[in-house]
């Protein structure tokens, strides 16, 4: 019933040492080898999502940046990419700046950072990508002179929060805003969604949305956990995403992808399973 799996990394697939459990790596290779396309739908960058897929021997195209830049991890394909335009991320970062959050801007699958900071650390131990300090971000992005692929800010949630409150009203339709963790919030363009991106993803292979699972744990999941066939959560998501997923699944601790698998790809589990 199913024929394409798509997962988020963190907090869903990988453990909270950021590594891919034993049992999921057992499940997954199993689904691939019964004809299911797995891959990854992650807000990470291109080059932080490959060394995953590539321990995953995943051959199909990664859906990273929320759904920003989809190309594929095998071929190097670009299937889509939806930056964040220039005037928009100039603005952005000139409000953030004046408040003094750490900023990270996305170029050509590179991570730029006005200045090496507890918060660029950080992000760097999670995404295992080095951050290139490279002054105030206005110029630099006046002199690059392209549209970044997405505008990230770190901050305390309670912060963000309040950020994204003042924001979202400015800037309407114009940029997708949303969070991966409770203190990244995430700028893109407002097509660029984890569920806009496997809806491309499965017309890729000619894929119904009927014929698609996908898994994940945040806020910026939920597009995708509701374009899919079948949503699921992982217990460890907040209540808002469990609430609105179809399957609710073991923790990212606990091999939730691998119970997911088990139950609807190799256990051919129908429509009744799907809404557990």
């Amino acid at each position: 019933m199913y024929r394409l799996l798509a997962m988020d990394l963190d907090d869903t697939l990988l453990d909270k040492s950021l590594r891919i459990g034993e049992d999921n790596l057992r499940a997954l290779a199993l689904a691939r080898r019964a004809g299911v396309v797995v891959t990854l739908a992650t807000g990470r960058m291109y080059c932080s999502a490959l060394p995953y897929a590539r321990q995953l021997e995943i051959d199909a195209p990664l859906i990273t940046y929320e759904g920003a830049l989809v190309k594929h991890a095998v071929s190097g394909e670009v299937l889509l990419h939806r930056p964040v335009p220039l005037p928009c991320a100039l603005d952005i970062v000139a409000r953030v700046q004046a408040r003094g959050y750490h900023i990270n801007i996305y170029l050509d699958d590179c991570l730029y950072v006005e200045r090496h900071t507890e918060e660029s650390r950080l992000y760097q131990s999670i995404s295992r990508v080095q951050a290139r300090a490279v002054g105030p971000l206005v110029p630099f992005l006046k002199e690059a002179g392209q549209d970044p692929t997405k505008v990230l800010v770190i901050a305390p949630e309670e912060k963000l929060d309040e950020l994204a409150a003042e924001l979202k009203p400015l800037y309407g339709d114009d940029l997708h805003i949303t969070k991966s963790k409770p203190y990244f919030l995430e700028f893109s363009h407002p097509q660029a969604t984890k569920g806009h991106a496997l809806a491309v993803v499965a017309a890729y292979y000619g894929f119904e949305p009927a014929e698609v699972i996908a898994v994940g744990d945040s806020y910026n999941d939920l597009e995708m956990i509701e374009w899919a066939g079948l949503g699921v959560a992982v217990a460890n998501a907040p209540p808002q995403i469990r609430a609105r997923a179809d399957f609710v699944t073991a923790s990212h601790d606990n091999g939730g992808v691998a119970r997911v698998v088990e139950k609807f790809i190799l256990g051919g589990a129908g429509e009744d399973g799907a809404h557990g």
